[in-house]
């Protein structure tokens, strides 16, 4: 079994927000949407999203956006 080998580490991975805070006060490994389990430990704003759980993200329909609206799904 792989846990997290290959191309997963190139990618920044989308995880709960308090699931990220827990693990950097208690050091707990974290899932991402894609299965991925680990440590958070690097800047991910230094890594391209990850393919496969921003597309797990945008099924979701997440209503994150500004106002909720639905202009900007051509973006």
């Amino acid at each position: 079994m792989s846990h997290g080998d290959g191309d997963h580490e190139r990618f920044a991975h989308y995880v709960q927000k308090d699931k990220i805070m827990a693990s950097a006060l208690d050091g707990t490994p974290v899932v991402a949407l894609c299965g991925k389990v680990w440590v958070p430990g690097r800047d991910p704003k230094k890594y391209p999203v990850c393919p496969m759980c921003k597309e797990i993200y945008e099924s979701m329909g997440s209503g994150g956006d500004d106002k909720g609206g639905d202009k900007g799904k051509g973006k």
